[in-house]
C-alpha cells in the first residue's frame, strides 16, 4: 500500500524555518504514531501494530483540510512489548527507556512551541505506559497539551462487525488484526489462520473468576506464553480482506471525526501564559 500522506503533513519533511513557523501557529498539533516490534502469530508480520498506526493516521490526515496546522512524526516502531518476549523476533524497550524517549522528544517539541502532542498508539500493551508519560509531560511542559490515544478505543461499530467474543477476547493477531492486514498489505499475511486453543491442549483457558478478565475493568498482567503457543490470543479464522476494509473505514471515519473536532477547538485547556508586565508600585 503506497503512502498517501503529503510531504506537507510530514514533520520530518519541513525545513527548520518551516518547522519553527509550524510550532508557532495557533493550535499547532504534532501526531506521533506508536507501534511495536513483536510477534503476531505465525501469519502476521512483526511490524503489524506500527503499520496499522501509520496507515490509518496517513489516511486520516489526508482527509483533513490542508490548511490545518497538524503534522505527523515518523513512527516509533519499537515499543514496550515484554508480554511477547518469549517469541523469537520480538524486540522491546524497557518501560524506563520508553518513558525517557517520549519525554525527551516531547520536551523538545514543547520548546518549539507546539501546542498539542498526540500519541497515536496501536499497541495495547503500552496504553498505560503512554498515559503515564503523557501525564508526566503535561506537568513538565505546561504550555503543551498531551493526548495519549489507542487506535482501537471508542470504535462503536466494532461490535457490529465482529463477534462479541472476539471484541472481548480477540486481543492479539486474531480476527480483527488479521482482516485489517489482509486489506492493507495482503502479501504480508501467511496462509495459517490460528486460534488460541488450536493445538494448544496444554493451554486450555482456566476459568476466570467472576468480575475479573484478561483486560478491562479488573485486568490481569498476562504474558502471551501463559495463554497461547501460537502467539495468537483470539480466533483468526474467518478473517477476510472485505472485513478488513470495513474495519479500516470504521477506524478512519472515527479518527477523522475526532481530529476534526480537536482541530476546531482550543481544547485541552492549557496553563495561562504569564504576563510579561509586572506591577512595581
Amino acid at each position: 500500500m503506497i503512502s498517501i500522506i503529503s510531504n506537507l503533513r510530514s514533520f520530518d519533511c519541513l525545513s527548520w524555518p518551516n518547522a519553527q513557523e509550524a510550532g508557532l501557529r495557533d493550535g499547532s498539533t504534532v501526531v506521533w504514531p506508536f507501534g511495536a516490534f513483536e510477534q503476531h502469530g505465525p501469519h502476521l508480520p512483526l511490524k503489524t501494530d506500527a503499520l496499522f498506526a501509520e496507515k490509518i493516521l496517513e489516511e486520516v490526515l489526508y482527509r483533513l483540510p490542508p490548511e490545518l496546522p497538524i503534522w505527523m512524526l515518523p513512527s516509533q516502531k519499537i515499543g514496550f512489548s515484554p508480554e511477547h518476549a518469549g517469541f523469537p523476533g520480538t524486540l522491546t524497550l524497557s518501560a524506563d527507556l520508553m518513558i525517557q524517549l517520549v519525554s525527551e522528544i516531547g520536551k523538545q517539541l514543547a520548546l518549539m512551541k507546539v501546542k498539542r502532542l498526540v500519541l497515536f498508539n496501536a499497541h495495547g500493551g503500552q496504553i498505560g505506559l503512554l498515559q503515564t508519560v503523557a501525564r508526566q509531560l503535561r506537568v513538565e511542559c505546561p504550555s503543551m497539551a498531551v493526548l495519549p490515544c489507542f487506535l482501537w478505543s471508542g470504535i462503536e461499530v466494532l461490535k457490529d462487525l465482529i463477534p462479541n467474543r472476539e471484541v472481548e477476547e480477540g486481543l492479539h493477531a486474531a480476527l480483527a488484526e488479521t482482516s485489517l492486514m489482509l486489506h492493507l498489505q495482503p502479501e504480508l499475511v501467511g496462509e495459517e489462520r490460528p486460534f488460541d486453543s488450536d493445538k494448544d491442549s496444554s493451554k486450555q483457558k482456566l476459568p476466570i473468576p467472576q468480575g475479573w478478565s484478561l483486560e478491562g475493568a479488573a485486568p490481569c498482567a498476562w504474558l502471551t506464553k501463559d495463554l497461547s503457543n501460537s502467539g495468537v490470543i483470539g480466533d483468526s479464522r474467518g478473517a477476510s480482506a472485505v472485513l478488513g476494509g470495513d474495519l479500516k473505514n470504521a477506524l478512519v471515519d472515527h479518527w477523522t471525526k475526532l481530529f476534526t473536532n480537536l482541530m476546531a477547538s482550543n481544547w485541552p485547556p492549557l496553563e495561562p501564559k504569564k504576563s510579561s508586565n509586572t506591577n512595581k508600585d
